[in-house]
């Protein structure tokens, strides 16, 4: 399937949590923008990174009325003791059959890496913003901010 790019509408989809629990997109939709960002793995030094950024300014995407939602390929246990170690607040989905990314179409980096790729998905369920780099990993909350809360300059 080719990458989700902005203007699509999001796929939904449901998949397993760190805790087990199921998360279902169709939740989300229609009541709160969705921030998905997909990472590599769990504590490597980009994703960790990356992953606190998202933790750091969790309260301003929550003042906004969005949903952050990581995902990766690790086990639920994995993400789990990712989420514990690092006070992450939001949820992690355990995408070890790699269907999420395949749905929205996350292309691998060096043909081999897991592409890190972050969608925000406004209320009506219609992606509005894409951004995929390997080594910038602020800027993904940097960019997702933007989306959601844009300036009235």
């Amino acid at each position: 399937m080719a990458q989700i790019a902005v203007g699509d509408r999001a796929p939904v989809f449901t998949a397993v949590l760190q805790d087990g629990s199921t998360f279902d997109s169709s939740s989300v939709i229609g009541k709160k923008w969705l921030v998905l960002f997909f990472y590599p793995k769990d504590d490597t030094p980009v994703c960790t990174k990356e992953a606190c950024a998202f933790r750091d300014s969790y309260a301003r995407f929550v003042d906004a009325g969005a949903e952050v939602v990581g995902v990766s390929s690790d086990t639920a246990a994995s993400h789990a003791k990712f989420a514990a170690k690092h006070r992450l607040p939001f949820p992690i989905i355990a995408d070890q059959d790699r269907a999420v990314r395949r749905l929205f179409g996350v292309p691998n980096t060096l043909a081999i890496f897991p592409g890190r790729v972050t969608y925000v998905i406004d209320r009506e369920g219609v992606v509005r913003m894409v951004y995929s780099a390997m080594l910038a990993s602020d800027e993904h909350v940097t960019r997702a901010l933007a989306a959601i809360t844009p300036s009235r300059g």
